[in-house]
């Protein structure tokens, strides 16, 4: 791999989780709507993006290979719905002033893919792994014994989307067009819903032409971090990738603390400050891994 190559990764890697991490600016201009409604616009001018890149990059003939399939469609649909719920209450937690909680649970995400690849695909934790996710348990138990309730959002965003990621590991679909299925699945529902149920917010024959802008550009602000996220894969190893995760939701953070004001008591801080111990142990971790798998690599060359 050419050195230029990796550094076109790393820059793709960045602007994917930075695009995320900003995310929230995007969906607090639409604060005006209900989360349902912003999902069903995320829906429908995501297939419309995704449909034009499919058949401009011709990667249609891979969808066809997956539509042959009926558990590969199953498992889709499944991970599609799981998607939905996910965007949905990340959008409702932005929305109603829980974007502090919403950082959180992409914060412990990838300890819980450490997690769930232990007891579903039975991979091995090292020490430290068991550590990191022991840390986060901690940080989560401390907020529980405070305030008498689990961090509701924040678990069911780390689960969803980590669940998410176990199912799609079960297909070999390609993330471009396995997520366009996915989101061709939701489509109907959607522009029922849009139909039947919507505001006059949703009404693009009486809003404004900027308001009708926004809405559009939802369909880029899912597609465009995720071909980066993509990009970035192809070019660089999946365990670097793995150190920009936590730009998502670290600028996620900064965001409800210092712009949104969001408030962050003593208890709260101290479960962060567990997860961010878990995150540091397990970075350290990761990075031994890669140090030891390019060693490996160059004795071998």
């Amino acid at each position: 791999m050419s050195d230029s190559s990796a550094k076109t990764g790393v820059i793709l890697a960045i602007a994917a989780y930075t695009i995320w991490g900003f995310a929230p600016l995007y969906f607090k201009l639409l604060q005006h709507m209900p989360a349902m409604e912003i999902l069903i616009h995320r829906v429908v001018w995501s297939a419309a993006v995704l449909t034009v890149l499919l058949f401009g990059l011709k990667h249609m003939h891979k969808v066809r290979v997956a539509l042959r399939s009926k558990r590969v469609l199953g498992i889709l649909l499944v991970a599609g719905v799981l998607l939905a719920a996910n965007w949905l209450l990340f959008i409702w937690a932005i929305n109603n002033d829980h974007l502090l909680e919403a950082s959180l649970g992409y914060y412990i995400n990838p300890l819980l893919n450490v997690l769930l690849g232990r007891v579903f695909l039975s991979e091995k934790l090292s020490p430290l792994q068991s550590v990191a996710v022991a840390m986060a348990v901690i940080g989560v138990s401390i907020m529980v014994f405070s305030f008498g309730s689990l961090p509701w959002i924040a678990l069911t965003l780390a689960s969803s989307f980590s669940v998410y990621g176990l199912l799609r590991k079960q297909v070999a679909v390609d993330s471009l067009p396995g997520l366009w299925i996915e989101t061709l699945m939701m489509l109907p529902l959607a522009i029922g819903y849009w139909v039947l149920f919507a505001s006059e917010a949703s009404d693009m024959t009486s809003n404004s032409l900027s308001i009708n802008l926004t809405l559009i550009a939802a369909g880029l602000i899912t597609t465009v971090p995720l071909l980066c996220f993509t990009g970035a894969a192809r070019r660089i190893r999946y365990s670097t990738l793995g150190f920009f995760q936590y730009i998502g939701p670290t600028l996620m953070f900064v965001l409800a603390v210092f712009l949104y004001n969001e408030p962050l008591q003593p208890a709260r801080l101290i479960m962060f400050a567990f997860v961010w111990t878990g995150l540091v142990l397990f970075s350290i971790d990761s990075l031994n891994t890669y140090r030891k798998n390019r060693r490996l690599v160059t004795q071998t060359d």
